[in-house]
């Protein structure tokens, strides 16, 4: 895949495995949880079908470019880094269902937790599955428990990360060049799901902002 950013795709693999969030100046962050505060708190006050629909495929339409420059640079625990990351994570699924579906029923099958059920993807998860999930939980922040709905993306995440992991285990004495990066890119999911479970806490205890 190209590096070059083109609406409606999205990114590719070294980018999301460069992907580290970031610090920001501090007109870029006031604007950043003005701007996610504003969103959710409108879309949850009147939460119109059509204008959620409208949310959800935003990205599909305008690309993911548009999300970063709004939410990329806030703080990992925060409300816009938060949209953010599902945003993030949401377009990764829908660039490559079928890839992304392999990992994670690796990682459902392998993984000594309950998050396959936390998660809530339909078995076996194929592609239409794992694109079904990854909207199911961008349009639970906007209609049902937001902390819900963090908790699962960030299970998906940690399934993720079982799925890459084990997969480059495999890879690691024919294609090592590959197992080098499923093991970066599980790191990195390892990672938003940390993210994304402390932002769920924060959100319980209305710290999330």
């Amino acid at each position: 895949m190209a590096d070059d950013f083109h609406k409606p795709m999205f990114f590719s693999g070294q980018a999301f495995a460069a992907f580290h969030g970031g610090e920001d100046p501090a007109t870029i962050n006031r604007v950043a949880h003005e701007t996610a505060g504003a969103l959710l708190s409108r879309v949850r006050d009147d939460p119109q079908p059509e204008v959620i629909d409208r949310l959800i495929a935003f990205t599909d339409d305008h690309g993911i470019d548009t999300v970063a420059e709004l939410w990329s640079r806030a703080g990992a625990h925060s409300l816009p880094g938060s949209l953010w990351r599902i945003y993030l994570l949401r377009a990764l699924i829908r660039q490559d269902p079928e890839l992304t579906s392999y990992f994670f029923e690796r990682g459902a099958q392998l993984i000594p937790s309950i998050d396959p059920v936390v998660a809530g993807a339909e078995s076996p998860t194929g592609p239409k599955e794992i694109t079904e999930l990854a909207d199911r939980i961008l349009r639970g922040l906007f209609t049902g428990d937001f902390a819900v709905a963090l908790e699962r993306a960030a299970a998906f995440c940690r399934i993720m990360a079982q799925g890459c992991a084990s997969i480059a285990d495999d890879a690691e004495i024919g294609a090592p060049e590959t197992a080098s990066t499923l093991t970066t890119r599980a790191l990195r999911f390892e990672s938003i799901g940390d993210d994304l479970s402390q932002s769920a806490a924060l959100w319980r205890r209305d710290g999330l902002d």
